[in-house]
């Protein structure tokens, strides 16, 4: 055979060797053993460590079946890694004379780094350190960088940083995306301010928390000739600093979302950005993207205007100084105010008459010494400041996707990252109506705003109620989850037929890809962009990735400030129940800890009774059940699994009844066995390191099949 008839058979098979590859994520187990989990198909793809092809655990790949199986399950290598969920890990250095290698804390199984002397930065043998994967290929060692050397001395700042590690977002930026933030001018250009409307002169304030760094809206308020009030929702327009193909907007775009964590914020954009350029801070010039609506006395909105701005906020305020304000009727400029809320307050009252549901919201907040460390806990609830700027922002995001929702291009809807929000799901549901039943809630489940007007009768009867914060938490679990998507169904949260996110650019990149849609439908040149839904997909798991980053962070300083109360007793609230156990929330501090089940044996033959959400004594007929109010002893407060251990103190409980020990029965060890889980409203999470939960303990969800592999 010709060499020029073998390349081109080799060339040909090249081409068709990932003709039948899958896209999936590959989750590694402990043993090491690699399963590729794809949508839509039934089964796994199990991967050996020698067909990994450099990929890591939690991996996007496209994975090739090789046609061998294992039971029912498909056999397969990988072909290709498509995005490193992680590149930068914590662990220690092993120093040798010529060369060293990183050992990453993990307990999933990785192959050691392999560290060039001239990247080490001074690092020393075993010294705790975060490397960055920096080349990698197949067959050999991967190669990486030391990117900070850590000091042993804070734990928690570790813990911080490995979670956000976790969960794929890398805790620095590059240099070169540093370097083109760096080159972008300070200075606002005459012809810039030219092409904008002008609202510098019109009154305009920002509202955040006391200690926001970056503030992206804000509001203007004036009153106009014709007796109309114009409100103008002003929002940092991050697009016309972070222009598409540049590095600083793939960066971005791969991390999709800022992520809140109790001592630190890890941005999607650097701060040059999202502190200085793009924060309206008072007393200078901003660009802005707005919303303008002008607005009747009784806060009807008669008439809007989108477009570019330019802005100059006049203060700055927090969230208590406006409550105070509304409260006491008096101080800067407390007219203005007392006229936004009485509007904000009126489309409120007018969204949840539309099909709107009434979930309170209840936000937790740590006190911090200078090390981080929580020395006390805070509990918020939504006052009437925080529902002016929410309701402002959701106008203006329902009025851009409205007008986004008329474009067509070639007669067809144009492509735009909607912000959607499914009807629940009757699965889900039935079983929270026969649980709210017991408390003497009734479910209109007939049609999807006869649930919504059952789920706003409930909240209003439950206030202040044992069941309130039990029931308002299955409620919303009981929801489906809000995502992006380029189908717009809605948003039946919160009774819009259109919605999206527009608001806040600077922490989301759903924000920046509407802004730049929406000037080029006001430049009359909407292009289609045929990855949009791919482009949604992504946010969405990236959103998601931040929530678990923000729920195990949460845990994790829950355990920290718990460690101080070991073996104080303490009012708490069942939250959730399992096969092997009870979940306690104090009501003092919102820690959520686990009674097992092991525990109570020393009192009676406890089990879960199916359908009722409660653990019932076999001989004493002693149950407890979600909502119930009882006092627990904190017996541990382990930090490396985020994990808070209660005992029942005996006796107490709204339904305590007297309770023999069985005889010769003595205390039982404590330790639950997890790999029971029966799990009905996913309490059992942040429970284990990294806070995930067991695959088997809940129903797959729809459209993406349970995982059939075996138990890890």
């Amino acid at each position: 055979m010709s060499k020029k008839h073998s390349k081109k058979d080799n060339k040909k098979k090249k081409s068709t060797s990932t003709s039948n590859a899958l896209k999936g994520t590959l989750d590694i187990t402990r043993s090491g053993i690699g399963y590729v989990i794809v949508e839509g198909q039934p089964n796994d793809i199990l991967v050996r460590p020698n067909d990994f092809n450099t990929a890591l655990h939690g991996d996007t790949v496209l994975v090739q079946p090789s046609g061998g199986r294992q039971g029912s399950r498909q056999q397969g290598r990988v072909v290709k890694v498509l995005h490193r969920k992680q590149s930068e890990f914590l662990g220690r250095i092993q120093l040798n004379k010529n060369f060293a290698f990183f050992v990453a804390d993990t307990d999933k199984p990785m192959p050691d780094i392999f560290i060039p002397l001239e990247s080490l930065k001074d690092a020393q043998d075993k010294d705790r350190a975060i490397v960055r994967i920096v080349e990698w290929q197949p067959n050999k060692k991967p190669v990486g960088e030391v990117v900070q050397l850590m000091q042993a001395v804070n734990e928690g700042d570790l813990a911080m940083k490995e979670i956000l590690m976790e969960n794929g977002f890398s805790l620095f930026f590059h240099d070169d995306v540093v370097e083109e933030t760096e080159r972008i001018p300070d200075t606002i250009s005459p012809d810039e301010i030219a092409r904008r409307k002008d609202c510098r002169d019109i009154l305009t304030f920002t509202i955040d928390p006391v200690d926001a760094k970056d503030f992206d809206d804000a509001l203007s308020f004036r009153l106009l000739k014709n007796g109309m009030y114009e409100i103008g929702i002003h929002i940092a327009d991050v697009s016309h600093y972070v222009e598409p193909g540049t590095k600083l907007d793939d960066e971005a775009y791969n991390r999709a979302t800022s992520v809140y964590l109790p001592d630190r914020v890890a941005p999607m954009l650097p701060e040059r950005i999202s502190n200085e350029l793009c924060s309206l801070r008072p007393h200078e010039d901003k660009l802005t993207f707005s919303v303008i609506v002008q607005m009747t006395d009784k806060g009807e909105v008669k008439q809007h205007w989108i477009g570019r701005t330019v802005i100059h906020s006049d203060h700055r305020f927090a969230y208590e100084e406006v409550q105070e304000i509304l409260e006491k009727g008096e101080g800067q400029y407390q007219q203005e105010l007392l006229i936004l809320n009485n509007f904000a307050q009126r489309m409120r009252k007018q969204r949840f008459k539309n099909g709107a549901i009434n979930f309170s919201s209840v936000e937790v907040r740590f006190k911090l010494d200078e090390t981080g460390k929580p020395i006390g806990i805070v509990v918020k609830e939504s006052k009437e400041a925080h529902q002016l700027i929410e309701e402002f922002m959701l106008l203006a995001n329902r009025l851009v996707a409205e007008r986004a929702s008329k474009e067509k291009v070639n007669k067809n809807p144009l492509p735009f990252p909607y912000r959607v929000h499914d009807q629940p799901d009757e699965q889900k549901l039935l079983p929270f109506a026969a649980f709210a039943k017991r408390y003497g809630h009734e479910f209109d489940t007939s049609s999807p705003d006869a649930i919504a007007k059952s789920f706003n009768q409930m909240l209003k009867d439950v206030q202040g109620r044992p069941e309130q914060h039990v029931l308002e938490q299955l409620g919303i679990r009981t929801m489906a989850k809000a995502a992006y998507t380029a189908e717009n169904i809605g948003h039946y949260g919160l009774g819009f037929e259109d919605y999206c996110h527009f608001t806040s650019p600077i922490r989301r990149y759903p924000d920046v890809m509407v802004h730049r849609i929406l000037q080029d439908i006001l430049d009359g040149k909407p292009e289609v962009d045929k990855k949009m839904e791919a482009k949604c997909k992504h946010c969405s798991e990236r959103e998601r990735a931040a929530m678990e980053s923000e729920r195990a962070s949460n845990k994790y300083k829950q355990v920290e400030f718990m460690q101080q109360f070991i073996g104080d007793e303490f009012d708490g609230v069942i939250s959730g129940v399992s096969s092997f156990g009870f979940w306690v929330e104090t009501i003092d501090h919102k820690c959520e800890g686990l009674v097992s089940m092991t525990s109570l044996f020393e009192y009676d033959d406890f089990r879960m009774i199916e359908g009722d959400y409660s653990i019932a004594g076999m001989r004493s007929g002693r149950k407890f059940r979600m909502g119930d109010k009882l006092r627990i002893k904190v017996i541990a407060a382990n930090l490396t699994k985020r994990q808070l251990d209660y005992e029942w103190v005996y006796g107490s409980g709204s339904n305590a009844g007297p309770v023999a020990r069985p005889e010769g029965e003595g205390k039982r060890s404590r330790k639950a066995d997890a790999s029971d889980a029966n799990d009905p409203f996913g309490k059992f999470k942040n429970s284990g390191k990294g806070g995930k939960k067991k695959k088997d303990s809940k129903p797959a969800k729809s459209g993406k099949p349970k995982s059939n592999k075996p138990k890890k």
